[in-house]
């Protein structure tokens, strides 16, 4: 079985800017010049994984999915 790479999910118009993501890890999770998260998903590096899991666990609005 390959190793798909994983991918973050993110419902960019739920996002209420605490920013808390970008807190973790600002290269995965950019914010735009109003403090909202910038992007709507993205491939993980193998490297950037945890940062990638924590950032997502910190969010408080639970907007952003892990997908394996």
């Amino acid at each position: 079985h390959g190793s798909e790479a994983m991918k973050i999910k993110i419902e960019k118009s739920a996002c209420v800017g605490n920013a808390r993501c970008a807190a973790i890890a600002e290269d995965l999770y950019p914010l735009d010049e109003h403090g909202y998260i910038g992007t709507e998903g993205f491939d993980v590096k193998p490297e950037d994984e945890a940062r990638a899991r924590r950032g997502a666990r910190a969010c408080p609005e639970r907007i952003i999915r892990v997908e394996e």
